[in-house]
């Protein structure tokens, strides 16, 4: 397929409770703001809301099938949630190629979810590299890396520096139901000759799937039930594999009681200890249980 500058394409989609109650299971995230209509009630969304990787999964979809399309390797993803996606609620996923660089270089595409309204849901960039590009990913950002700026310590139960990690082993059959659920079907994450013959030692567990593991740590255990995210960026350093143990942690870095917010840094490594996600988050607090 020829990609270039200026290039848009677009896909629709309505999600339903089985389906937030799927992607819950799926991820472990059951933060009570996309699964409990009780608890939602009370918060200032007033009614349960997609979950933010749920939303990357559909930009993933569309990556991944439609524009570049099958075997497209991506190594960013930036994320800002600006109104929240309810249920039977049509939305417009919009991709927009800006900038590409030499072939040996990603390319930078703007993502946005638009509501029927015309408000966006979500909007940020992806920079990706085409199909064909045999198996080399950027090695880890500084960036993401960096603390964030002094100042208070606590927040509610929260403390800067404070911290939680945990483990999972991402099998085909979660792959498989990944893939069923969403529409995205890179052969990457199904195919092993496809991954091999791309410079892969095996199928990748798909980028939503992995940061999913910062969805479940965020909104169920720091902050906790009741999170609700504001921005993310995520960088791929290096290959994640169906079937090995991703260890994944998050970080306070910065607190703001003033405005209820969290800034968080997190990343997920492979059994040899190789980062194979790092990320960013800022989060607000002010509905936690």
């Amino acid at each position: 397929m020829e990609i270039a500058a200026g290039q848009i394409v677009t896909f629709q989609r309505q999600f339903s409770q089985s389906e937030f109650d799927r992607f819950a299971a799926l991820t472990r995230d059951h933060n009570p703001i996309h699964v409990d209509p009780q608890f939602s009630a009370r918060t200032r969304f007033g009614r349960t809301v997609a979950h933010g990787m749920l939303l990357y999964s559909t930009i993933n979809r569309v990556l991944n099938t439609l524009l570049p399309g099958p075997g497209t390797l991506q190594v960013k993803q930036e994320m800002v949630f600006r109104h929240p996606t309810y249920t039977q609620t049509e939305i417009t996923v919009r991709l927009e190629v800006i900038r590409i660089r030499s072939e040996n270089e990603p390319i930078e595409i703007k993502t946005t979810i638009h509501l029927p309204d015309g408000n966006p849901a979500c909007d940020g960039r992806a920079l990706v590299f085409l199909p064909g590009r045999k198996g080399r990913f950027p090695g880890a950002d500084k960036i993401f890396i960096a603390s964030g700026k002094p100042g208070v310590k606590a927040l509610k139960h929260l403390k800067l520096g404070q911290s939680a990690t945990d483990r999972r082993t991402f099998t085909k059959e979660n792959v498989a139901e990944y893939s069923d659920l969403t529409g995205d079907v890179n052969p990457l994450f199904s195919d092993p000759e496809f991954a091999r013959e791309n410079g892969f030692s095996g199928c990748l567990i798909p980028g939503p799937l992995i940061s999913g593991m910062f969805s479940d740590l965020l909104g169920t255990r720091l902050p906790g039930r009741g999170t609700n995210w504001l921005k993310q960026n995520l960088h791929f350093p290096a290959p994640a594999y169906v079937g090995d143990e991703i260890t994944t942690m998050v970080e306070i870095i910065r607190l703001r009681p003033e405005k209820d917010l969290v800034n968080l840094r997190g990343s997920c490594a492979g059994p040899a200890g190789e980062l194979v996600c790092q990320a960013q988050s800022l989060v607000l607090v002010s509905d936690l249980e």
